[in-house]
């Protein structure tokens, strides 16, 4: 058993955390992540508190073991979320663009972890003198919002600056990915792409064959003029975004033209001019298959390639 302080922390058999991603991290694969040894996450997203409230209340249906709500700061109904999660004492909280400060009193009154997404040494600092439990250092290789450094040189520098542990993300899907975070200096994983690709996800098909159609050079990132840009797959959406962007077109109308791109991806299948938010490592997702059979093979391969570099070091 390959086991990190990440899961005596989260009380977790494996230091892999699924990522938050809105409209594709459901409860049904929160549940089934959380069932196969890691920390399944439910990505609130832009979701409605009532929503949030279904989904977390579906999970400890699905599952009696830990998992958690990632929470995005930009959501216009964070204040209602942040009660509910509060109320249905979610035991871990991942959040991403913004500072959960203000909220971390309440949850750790109640036991819950809370875990910031991050994009840079600076924000790692900060918020660990607010007291969180853990960091999440991502890298610009993963999919959805992103900052600009990657994971190779961001892991190591936030490890190096904080005390509390440290989950790479960005670009890993595999077993070795999970090795080199962990020579990085961090003490897990999180991975979202390659969950797209579980059975149990509950996003459209076309989605998820859209990851596995995907290779090395084919996503981009889109909205850097905006702030907050996002990794989405290279189609006629995301095209005609690049181009717009190039054109100087105004933040409000580069704005207008992603408002229900997401669900159109995941929810009603569109891959040309729906939002297919995936990482860097979707070239290395090729098929279905169950969280539990996705986990499995990343850990039992761990050992392998463990030895592998034991036989190079003793060369």
């Amino acid at each position: 058993m390959f086991k990190t302080e990440i899961c005596d922390l989260l009380g977790i058999k494996y230091p892999i955390i699924q990522g938050g991603m809105a409209w594709v991290a459901t409860a049904e694969l929160a549940a089934a992540v959380s069932e196969a040894g890691g920390l399944g996450i439910i990505g609130a997203g832009n979701m409605p508190a009532d929503l949030v409230r279904k989904e977390i209340k579906k999970a400890k249906e699905l599952t009696q073991k830990p998992f958690g709500v990632n929470v995005m700061f930009m959501s216009p109904f964070l204040e209602e979320v942040m009660e509910v999660v509060i109320e249905e004492r979610v035991p871990v909280i991942t959040t991403g663009a913004g500072n959960p400060g203000k909220y971390i009193p309440s949850l750790k009154e109640i036991g819950t972890k809370v875990i910031p997404v991050v994009a840079s040494v600076a924000l790692a600092k900060r918020l660990e003198r607010l007291g969180v439990d853990a960091i999440i250092a991502e890298g610009t290789e993963s999919g959805g919002h992103i900052g600009e450094i990657t994971t190779m040189a961001l892991v190591p520098q936030v490890a190096q600056a904080v005390k509390v542990p440290v989950i790479a993300a960005g670009g890993i899907a595999d077993s070795r990915g999970f090795l080199a975070a962990i020579c990085l200096g961090a003490k897990g994983v999180q991975m979202g792409t390659v969950f797209i690709c579980a059975s149990e996800c509950t996003a459209h098909e076309n989605y998820k064959n859209a990851v596995i159609k995907a290779g090395d050079r084919d996503t981009l990132a889109t909205g850097l003029n905006t702030g907050h840009p996002v990794r989405v797959l290279r189609n006629k959406l995301a095209r005609e975004y690049e181009e717009l962007e190039k054109q100087g077109a105004p933040i409000e109308e580069l704005d207008k033209l992603g408002v229900g791109r997401l669900r159109m991806a995941v929810v009603e299948g569109d891959v040309n001019y729906g939002s297919v938010m995936l990482g860097q490592s979707a070239g290395m997702v090729k098929e279905i298959k169950p969280a539990q059979v996705i986990i499995d093979e990343i850990m039992g391969s761990m050992e392998k390639e463990m030895q592998r570099l034991q036989k190079l070091y003793q060369e």
